[in-house]
């Protein structure tokens, strides 16, 4: 049966794009073909950084696509979509990653919860810093906020308490004498 370009889908987001304040990627995942090699992802990638990096809106049509994004400090999120998409949906799932980010790496860059170190300030913006020493959680933020193109939460509260869970699973001859 094929479907109409306007009748609603689960699939609602075609990828995920985090790219430092010169357009390098730090982050990308992509959930369909539309972009099947790493050099096309990476032309894409360029592309709406140029279009977008100078500007203060927070939406913006490119190639076919909308695309929803913010900055921060020395970063650039994105959330992708397709033309048609709701641009609500992806703003909600933009703000859910970025928010969840903020919350977990809130405290000196590290990751909040019990084994964290809570040296410094609250932070209220997430930066480049911060976040490549803390991938795993990057991972696993964006894992339980979209799976495979079809968004599973928006809750940023229930996002960081997911990811301290699976954080929290590490086998015990991984763990530290503290964590045990």
């Amino acid at each position: 049966v094929a479907m109409s370009p306007q009748e609603p889908s689960l699939y609602t987001v075609k990828a995920v794009i985090i790219l430092d304040n010169d357009g390098d990627r730090l982050f990308a995942k992509y959930y369909d073909d539309t972009y099947p090699s790493v050099k096309e992802q990476k032309a894409f990638e360029k592309n709406i950084f140029n279009k977008t990096h100078r500007t203060d809106s927070e939406i913006a049509l490119l190639e076919g696509l909308t695309v929803v994004y913010k900055s921060s400090i020395d970063l650039y999120f994105y959330v992708i979509g397709s033309s048609h998409e709701n641009e609500l949906m992806l703003t909600a799932v933009l703000n859910c990653l970025f928010d969840s980010l903020s919350q977990m790496l809130r405290y000196d860059g590290s990751w909040g919860g019990t084994h964290g170190s809570w040296g410094g300030p609250p932070r209220k913006n997430v930066e480049k810093r911060a976040l490549l020493e803390n991938m795993e959680g990057l991972f696993l933020a964006v894992d339980e906020i979209v799976d495979g193109g079809v968004v599973l939460e928006s809750d940023p509260q229930q996002v960081v308490h997911r990811v301290a869970v699976r954080g929290e699973d590490v086998p015990l001859t991984e763990q530290t004498v503290s964590q045990v």
